[in-house]
Order: C-alpha cells, then sequence, then structure tokens
C-alpha cells in the first residue's frame, strides 16, 4: 500500500503542476495589458501574437480554462482519495485526503500561481499562451458543445443569447477603467470628459446637438444682390443655408470665401455677383445618423456642413464638424462666441439657462450630472420630468437640482433658472 502510494504521488503532483498552469493562465490573461500586447505583436513578438490570439475569443479561453482546471483537480483528488483509504480505511481516510487535497490545492494551484499572475500578468500571459491555444484547439468542440447547452438553459429562464454573442463590452471596458482612474486622480476631469466623449459618438444622432432650424441663420435667395450681401457680412457664420420663397426650401449654401472672391472678380459691384453661380449645393442628412459615421462622413467628403432633415424630409437644423469635435473637447470659442452660451452664473450659486441649452453643454459647463437619455435640452428634461407644460414660476425638484420656470412663450419653455447640486441631506 505505501508503494501505491509513493508511486501515484508523483502522478498527483504533474496534475497539480498542470492545475496551476491553468489557474495562472486564467489570471494573467484575463489581467494582460492589451495595448501593450498589440504593440509587442506589431513588434513581432509571437507570444503576445498568441495572447492576442486568445483574447479575441476570450469566452473560449476561458471555457478551455475551466475544462482543464476541473477535471485535472477532480482526477488528482480522486487518486489521493483512493490511495489514501487504502491505507487509512473508511472516513478517516477520506478526512486525511480531503485535508491534504484541499491544503495543496489552495496554496499550490490557487494562491502562489495566481499571485505570480498577478505582479507579472504580461510576462506570464505570454509564456503560457502556447499550451492555453493548444488546449483551447483540442477542447474546442467540447467547449461549443458546453456554450450550446448553456445557452438552451438559460433560454428556459428568459435569457436569449445566440452563439454569436460579444460577451465582451469593450467599449464599457475603456470607460470603467476612465471613471475609475478618475475617482483615484489619476485622470483630470478633462481628460475624462474627452475620453467619454469619443465612446459616446457611436451612442449620440446629429439630431441631439444640431442646431435647430429656429436657431438656424439663413438668406433669402430672392433678396437684392445688395441685401443678402449685407446679411452676410453681418453674420457671424463663414456658411449660410440659403432659402427661396420657403425657409423650408433650402437651394443651396453661402460659403463667406466664394462671397469674397466674387467681390473681388466684381471689383466691388455688388449688384454684378450672381449668387447661382457661387452658392454651393446643399448636403441633407438624416436625423438618425451617428455622431462617429457623421464624423466620418465628413472627413471623407471633406465638408464641414450638413443639413438635417427627418423622415418626411422636412428641415430639422444643421450640424457642423465643429459641433462634433466639441462633444470630445468642449466648447470650441473664437472671437465671435460668447463663453457657456446661454448660462448665466448667479451670485447665489445658481444659474439662467435659456431653454434651448443641452443637457450635455450645461453638464460640461458647471460638471453636472443630470440626465440626457430622455431628453437634449433643459426644457426638455424638465418637460419630461413634470410630464406637462409648466407655469412661469413653477418650482420642481429632479435629480437634487431645483428647476423654476422664469419664462414661457406659448408651449415653449424660454428660461429658467436651476439651482445648484444638493447634498443627499438637503434632498
Amino acid at each position: 500500500m505505501i508503494a501505491a502510494l509513493l508511486a501515484v504521488t508523483p502522478i498527483i503532483l504533474v496534475l497539480l503542476a498542470i492545475s496551476a498552469v491553468f489557474s495562472a493562465a486564467e489570471t494573467a490573461l484575463t489581467r494582460a495589458s492589451r495595448g501593450r500586447m498589440h504593440q509587442l505583436e506589431r513588434d513581432g513578438d509571437a507570444g503576445a501574437k498568441r495572447v492576442n490570439l486568445l483574447l479575441s475569443d476570450q469566452e473560449t479561453m476561458i471555457g478551455a480554462v475551466l475544462i482543464g482546471y476541473n477535471v485535472i483537480n477532480i482526477l488528482s483528488s480522486a487518486l489521493a482519495t483512493e490511495v489514501i483509504t487504502q491505507v487509512m480505511p473508511g472516513a478517516w481516510g477520506v478526512a486525511v485526503a480531503t485535508a491534504i487535497m484541499t491544503v495543496l490545492v489552495v496554496v499550490f494551484v490557487e494562491v502562489l500561481p495566481k499571485t505570480l499572475a498577478i505582479v507579472r500578468a504580461d510576462d506570464v500571459a505570454r509564456s503560457l499562451s502556447a499550451p492555453m491555444l493548444l488546449a483551447v484547439r483540442v477542447l474546442g468542440p467540447v467547449i461549443y458543445a458546453i456554450q450550446w447547452i448553456v445557452r438552451h438553459t438559460l433560454r428556459i429562464f428568459g435569457v436569449k443569447l445566440d452563439m454569436a454573442t460579444d460577451v465582451l463590452a469593450a467599449h464599457e471596458e475603456i470607460r470603467g477603467a476612465v471613471e475609475y482612474h478618475h475617482s483615484e486622480g489619476a485622470v483630470e476631469s478633462g481628460d475624462r470628459r474627452m475620453l467619454g466623449g469619443v465612446l459616446d459618438l457611436s451612442d449620440m444622432d446629429v439630431a441631439e446637438i444640431m442646431v435647430h432650424r429656429k436657431s438656424m441663420s439663413m438668406i433669402d435667395a430672392g433678396l437684392a444682390p445688395r441685401e443678402w450681401v449685407a446679411r452676410a457680412l453681418e453674420s457671424e457664420h463663414t456658411r449660410l443655408p440659403l432659402y427661396r420663397d420657403d425657409p423650408e426650401n433650402i437651394v443651396g449654401v453661402l460659403h463667406a470665401k466664394d462671397l469674397l472672391r466674387a467681390m473681388a472678380a466684381a471689383k466691388g459691384r455688388v449688384e454684378a455677383i450672381d449668387i447661382e453661380a457661387i452658392m454651393r449645393e446643399p448636403w441633407f442628412i438624416p436625423e438618425t445618423t451617428n455622431l462617429k459615421d457623421q464624423l466620418g462622413a465628413f472627413l471623407k467628403r471633406r465638408s464641414h456642413f450638413a443639413l438635417v432633415v427627418d423622415e418626411y424630409g422636412a428641415l430639422q437644423g444643421l450640424v457642423t464638424l465643429e459641433d462634433i469635435l466639441e462633444e470630445i473637447v468642449g466648447e470650441i470659442d473664437d472671437e465671435h462666441d460668447e463663453a457657456i452660451q446661454g448660462v448665466r452664473r448667479q451670485a447665489d450659486g445658481s444659474v439662467h439657462v435659456d431653454g434651448d441649452v443641452t443637457v450635455r453643454d450645461l453638464n460640461r459647463a458647471l460638471d453636472w450630472d443630470l440626465p440626457d437619455d430622455h431628453a437634449v435640452t433643459v426644457a426638455g428634461l424638465v418637460i419630461h420630468e413634470a410630464q406637462t407644460i409648466p407655469e412661469p414660476g413653477q418650482k420642481f425638484l429632479f435629480h437634487r437640482h431645483q428647476f423654476q420656470i422664469l419664462r414661457r412663450v406659448r408651449n415653449q419653455i424660454t428660461a429658467l433658472k436651476v439651482g445648484p447640486r444638493l447634498a443627499r441631506e438637503e434632498d
């Protein structure tokens, strides 16, 4: 019996060593820096290339680890119990085998390899990537079968996942890392907003940031040349939509540079300028276009200005490249812009806000966190929360801020007073 115990001991130790490799690989691969792995792969590192290949299908990789880890631990525990119960028959033998295997697994299979993997995650991941890649390829069919069983079992409880479901949420992972480092003081508020703005582009439509048609500066193309030239020069914008008869009927876009070239060619004779010859063709886009796609379209088309229409083709507003960039870097002010346009700070800590100021701009200006999921503007937020169109003088308490209606024109809230964020005790 002693001989049998001595013969099986090396086998158990080898199995526990393999289990420790699976344990260390799981921790190292999930903690490895993806940015560094991609850089190393570009530099020709074969280990980093294998790590990136494993992380591209993290669910399968973790499945291989769990199968290998559990099968080996169960096998080694069964062998140890079988041999020890021959030396010490009965319950005492099972208890001794359980105690020995528990100590060995906890210390040498769990704590020791995982600690090493945490301390040297990138190096351990690259070192163990080859055996892990082999394990994934060998256990691939088994893992796929297990995934199929799990998904169909979850359907019984109303959780529906298909086999192509991505278990990694890269954007949320990055956002979570930014928020964590911001809370630790490693990322400044401005950088946090910029990184968040980049991640939000694909989740926002142009309708959320466009200049509404009521606020657009336009010129009637039917005016006399001297009149529309005067209006163009008075405007603070370099691109102006031109309409004919009806403001909804946009026929072109006038660019200030084109106007200056025409004036120079006409040697200052304004009446000689033909507006039809210098206006540019308008570019119409649907209001459901997300900002990421529109940014790409601006760059591809080499244009900075687009008119937004709804599903019926009705004009809704306009959006520019600057509007999208401001979602990333914040307001880009020039000599014609007001600082925090539409927001006026008061001595008591409150602010007077125009109703058409967007919630996102107000949050950026004052470092607040008012929600913008259901409303684009501050007036829209109040209407959404109040479930009515408030009257002037009415006060509301939403999201730890007090809102007072200052002015309303027909059904439009045009001015509000918003109090500073209340402490939770006050709320």
